[in-house]
């Protein structure tokens, strides 16, 4: 891949996550423990291409996702994103960075990550608002168009996360990353907690929207049978390490590394009809 291709480019990031302190014999605390949750990981994401990262959950990928999205910093490693270092604006001033809206994130839980207190309309309406300075009618005829795009009616904007079903909260996450128009989509695991019919239905939203918009996506999972539906090439990541690429067909077919054999074997198998 050519610099010029290239729209993220990871290079030997390392990352960590706290354990809790724990009392010890004699009442005193253990000093802070620190483990390894991203442990030299390089890639590269095209413009408009749709990357899978998949592995089992503890090996590091949602640790991986905060620190692309710039919501947690790395140890050390470059995040090269159309040439900028990311890693050099600290987590905590990103929001104020000019590129800011150009990376946008999706989380596992769209009940966790929408604020109860407000309604659907508000979530969509709120990176308008910071990222993009939108007010008054312009605000609302774009947060109409972002909520038509992923096909959420707009009867749902006036209703706050408990009113909506699960789906219908994801849709409202999505459309709050893409209202921003960004240019990098980080998805972590958004179908996990769906079940099968509606994960189907966002899945072909998604490749959609990638299309329409020439969005670049990193689509976060456990599941090699989700991520082969939507990416073109595929990272296993075990233990904080990439430790398998391909093109999702190739490694379903002809794992290389052993784990990825593993994930390949957990993918139902249906016979052919006759």
């Amino acid at each position: 891949m050519s610099e010029s291709q290239a729209l993220l480019r990871v290079e030997d990031l390392h990352a960590r996550h706290a354990l809790p302190a724990v009392p010890a014999w004699g009442g005193l605390l253990h000093r802070r423990r620190w483990l390894p949750a991203v442990d030299g990981v390089s890639f590269a994401l095209a413009r408009g291409e749709a990357l899978g990262l998949i592995g089992e959950s503890g090996c590091g990928k949602s640790t991986l996702a905060s620190v692309l999205a710039r919501l947690a910093d790395p140890l050390s490693g470059r995040l090269l994103f159309d040439g900028i270092d990311l890693a050099t604006v600290r987590a905590g001033q990103a929001a104020e960075a000019p590129w800011r809206h150009r990376i946008q994130m999706v989380f596992q839980d769209p009940y966790e990550s929408l604020d109860p207190r407000r309604s659907a309309f508000d979530a969509i309406a709120d990176p308008l608002r910071r990222l993009a300075a939108f007010d008054g009618a312009a605000l609302r005829e774009c947060v109409l168009q972002t909520a038509r795009r992923v096909q959420l009616g707009d009867e749902l904007l006036a209703r706050r996360p408990h009113q909506l079903s699960g789906g219908q909260a994801a849709r409202v996450g999505i459309a709050r990353a893409l209202a921003p128009a960004p240019e990098l989509l980080i998805l972590d695991e958004p179908t996990a907690a769906l079940d099968v019919s509606v994960q189907a239905g966002l899945l072909a939203l998604l490749a959609g929207l990638r299309r329409e918009l020439g969005l670049a996506i990193l689509f976060i999972s456990h599941d090699l049978g989700v991520v082969r539906l939507l990416c073109e090439r595929v990272l296993v990541m075990r233990a904080g390490r990439i430790v398998d690429e391909g093109a999702p067909q190739a490694l379903f077919e002809r794992p290389r590394h052993p784990y990825t054999a593993e994930l390949a074997a957990a993918v139902p198998r249906f016979p052919a009809a006759a």
